[in-house]
Parts: C-alpha cells; sequence; structure tokens
C-alpha cells in the first residue's frame, strides 16, 4: 500500500523521510518515551535512520504497520504514530508525543484520525491499545479518544528484556458512528 496523508484541524500526518531523521532522534531522547515504549534504548542516530528509511516504509509496502509522523503545519514534528495489524480486522495503535507537545490534545487528535481511516479504508473492525500498566499519559490520550478499558493482561508486554503486564482499551466503529465491516454481537449483560 502506498502511504496517505491525513489532516485534522491542526496536525498532518505524514509518512516519515530522510528530512525527519534528525527530529526523530532528538525527541526520542526524552527519557519518559523511552521508559515507557519498547523502542531500543539508548536511542542511537542509527535506531531512526533504520525507523524512518526501513521499518516505516517496509510497513506500508507489505500492508502490516502504518506509521505516521504527525507534525505540525509549520513542519515541526509532534510525535508518532502507528497502526499494527495483529489479526485479520485488528489493528493496535501506538504512539508517543515529544516532550514539548504534551498536553495539548495533539496525539488523542492523531489516535481518532487514523482510527476513523483504519475503519474507512482498512479492513479493520478494532482498534487496541495496549501500554505498560503506570504509563497514565498513554491511558488519557486513549480515554480521550473514546477507547473503552477492557483490563489488564498480565505479562503482555516485553520491555527492555523485561515482561510487564498492560492494560488494554478498544475503540469499535460503533464507537465513531462508523459502520463495521462485520457485524458485531456484543455479549449479554450478566446478571450478579
Amino acid at each position: 500500500m502506498d502511504p496517505v496523508t491525513l489532516t485534522t484541524g491542526r496536525l498532518l500526518l505524514r509518512t516519515v523521510g530522510p528530512q525527519d531523521i534528525d527530529a526523530v532522534y532528538e525527541a526520542v531522547q526524552d527519557a519518559d518515551i523511552q521508559r515507557w515504549t519498547t523502542i531500543p534504548s539508548p536511542y542511537l542516530r542509527e535506531h531512526a535512520e533504520g525507523f524512518v528509511g526501513q521499518l516505516a516504509p517496509d510497513g506500508w509496502a507489505d500492508a502490516s504497520m502504518f506509521t505516521f509522523g504527525v507534525f505540525l503545519p509549520s513542519a515541526e514534528l509532534v510525535g508518532m504514530l502507528s497502526l499494527t495489524m495483529r489479526a485479520p480486522g485488528v489493528a493496535e495503535v501506538g504512539f508517543w508525543t515529544a516532550k514539548e507537545h504534551r498536553g495539548n490534545g495533539y496525539t488523542t487528535e492523531a489516535t481518532l484520525a487514523a482510527s476513523r481511516w483504519a475503519f474507512t479504508h482498512l479492513p479493520v473492525d478494532r482498534v487496541e491499545w495496549r501500554a505498560e500498566v503506570g504509563n497514565e499519559g498513554s491511558r488519557a490520550v486513549a480515554e480521550r479518544a473514546g477507547f473503552t478499558i477492557e483490563g489488564i493482561l498480565r505479562s503482555a508486554i516485553i520491555n527492555k528484556g523485561v515482561r510487564r503486564d498492560c492494560w488494554v482499551g478498544s475503540l469499535l466503529p460503533s464507537d465513531l458512528g462508523l459502520p463495521s465491516t462485520a457485524q458485531y454481537l456484543p455479549a449479554p449483560a450478566r446478571r450478579s
């Protein structure tokens, strides 16, 4: 699949290229990004080069991961967001936000735009969000974007060689007023 560009009221979501290597490298030097994401730590320039030059384009080429750089109209990098295909009809959203842009709602806005795109242009009926338990910033983004927090998965994330518990949440097309590609039959409510 060829990369696509998405726009919101304040943002441009586009694929990353060689011109973005320095901005990615600099943003990811932030200790919180290295702590809460599964990116390499320490994060070297060669990691940014490989991400921009191979990982991101390869994901688009084989339709396994759709990576968007999140930019302001000025072309300043706000963060990164990807939708990784995990199972038929299921994509997992992952993101990080540059330290100086946190608290502005940009990542929530980008998450909603990318999720809408996935529901309307891919065979996706569920976008999952996962974050290590304790990553309150990521959870706040997911909740503001309308994800239903479904619980804790034990030992479900490996970060820096250590298995960790994670929160899991989901966003469905119906949460955004969109149709599903397949019929959804929710489980009946349990009686107490």
